[in-house]
């Protein structure tokens, strides 16, 4: 399936409202999909409108007010005729479901975005369903950290409940490691969003990512990532996905029936899903599910047998059409987000070429633009961009990765920012 059928007599072609932050990766993906299927696609920014201007298809919305975003996303189906809403971004997930709702479009319940979007209302959700998860606990940002420190177990887990991409996630083995990392990840919440840490017990375990879709027939499992590099903390930067898992088919069973149950506990139904989670001698152990396709450059791992991209299923899906077969293609791929080395100026990057040039590497984007300032996690969310690559099995895409990533260096200048006159 490559196209949608021609238009009778001239009828319009679906049209599809894409929200996302101004930053997004997916535009382009979204892009190829919905011109490859011939669907039409407005794009809801979070941006101003002045900047918006020369765009016919860049509506500007305040996704940060989710109420008022919906309420301009209804307006614009008035003059427009939509056929879907879909976020892009965790930020705009609870924007398209409370427009999908008033415009009775398919889409998750507006409760069951909040709680994909919330991680202390996932929790609770999670626990309330009876899915195995950690011990948790959530604070006001006021809190004594001190005393609280005397109260929890170790280790723990400290996180913000509405950031997402590992930022402000960190693990304290100790009442003083505790105290140090409430003070950064509250600092990162008073700069960012929400009014509460979340504390969690650490699960240890190896993690897997798994991408999916939720239709009528259920969960479709579409692909379940292998992260070979440990995630043991105190921060959690993601760096290799690997497709298809190494784990046995038991275990993978296992990841599916787990994912299930956690969407359903939180309400989800329908559109695309990706989850993470901990694999230990205990079970399985849902991380957290977000109601959106994987993100970044990784979603180009996700290719169907027949050749459709994940875009084109989320499309399809969308506006009401029949799917394809969700059988994966042979062999294996994998992505490398390439970690930020240290906070500073990006002056150079050296190596491209015969990164490029590794066997098996399908491309080296290199999205960091230069002389712009890098920030490392927790603080951060970005990365220097991504290295993807194929090969017969995941042990060669893995290899394939790491060898690109040791020819690249990235130059570094320590950047120190100049203090306001007082």
């Amino acid at each position: 399936m490559t196209s949608l059928p021609a238009a009778p007599n001239g009828q319009p072609r679906p049209v599809v409202l894409l929200l996302a932050t101004a930053n997004t990766y997916r535009s382009q993906s979204f892009s190829v999909a919905a011109k490859k299927l011939g669907i039409e696609i407005l794009w809801g920014l979070d941006m101003p409108a002045a900047l918006c201007s020369g765009w016919p298809n860049v509506v500007p919305l305040e996704l940060r007010d989710p109420a008022a975003a919906a309420a301009e996303i209804v307006l614009l189906a008035e003059r427009r005729g939509l056929s879907a809403v879909l976020a892009l971004d965790d930020a705009a997930s609870l924007a398209a479901a409370d427009a999908c709702a008033r415009l009775a479009l398919a889409h998750n319940a507006p409760a069951a975005a909040l709680a994909a979007r919330d991680k202390l209302v996932m929790r609770q959700c999670l626990r309330a369903a009876g899915v195995p998860g950690p011990n948790f606990s959530a604070h006001g940002l006021h809190t004594d950290a001190a005393a609280l420190a005397e109260r929890v177990s170790y280790p723990c887990v400290l996180k913000p409940t509405l950031l997402n991409g590992s930022r402000g996630v960190i693990r304290a083995n100790t009442a003083a490691e505790f105290v140090a990392a409430w003070a950064r990840v509250r600092a990162i919440v008073l700069g960012a969003a929400g009014t509460q840490i979340l504390v969690e017990d650490y699960m240890p375990g190896a993690e897997v990512a798994v991408e999916c879709l939720l239709t009528t027939a259920g969960l479709q499992v579409i692909a379940v990532f292998d992260k070979p590099d440990a995630l043991h903390g105190p921060f959690f930067e993601e760096t290799i996905y690997v497709t298809p898992s190494r784990l046995s088919d038991a275990v993978l069973a296992e990841i599916a029936a787990v994912t299930a149950h956690a969407a359903a506990a939180l309400g989800l139904r329908t559109g695309p899903l990706h989850a993470e989670l901990r694999i230990n001698a205990a079970g399985v152990w849902p991380l957290e599910l977000n109601a959106r396709s994987i993100g970044g450059r990784c979603s180009s791992t996700v290719r169907l047998d027949s050749g459709v991209a994940l875009e084109e299923l989320i499309l399809l899906q969308a506006v009401g059409l029949p799917l394809p077969q969700i059988l994966r293609e042979p062999g294996s791929r994998g992505v490398m987000m390439i970690p930020i080395p240290a906070d500073g100026l990006l002056r150079e990057v050296r190596g491209l070429d015969a990164a490029r040039a590794v066997a098996g590497v399908d491309e080296v984007d290199i999205s960091a633009r230069l002389h712009y300032p890098l920030v490392r996690l927790p603080e951060g969310d970005g990365y220097l961009g991504f290295i993807l690559a194929h090969a017969d099995t995941p042990a060669a895409v893995e290899q394939a990765l790491r060898a690109a990533h040791r020819y690249l260096d990235f130059v570094v200048e320590p950047h120190i920012p100049l203090l306001a006159n007082r």
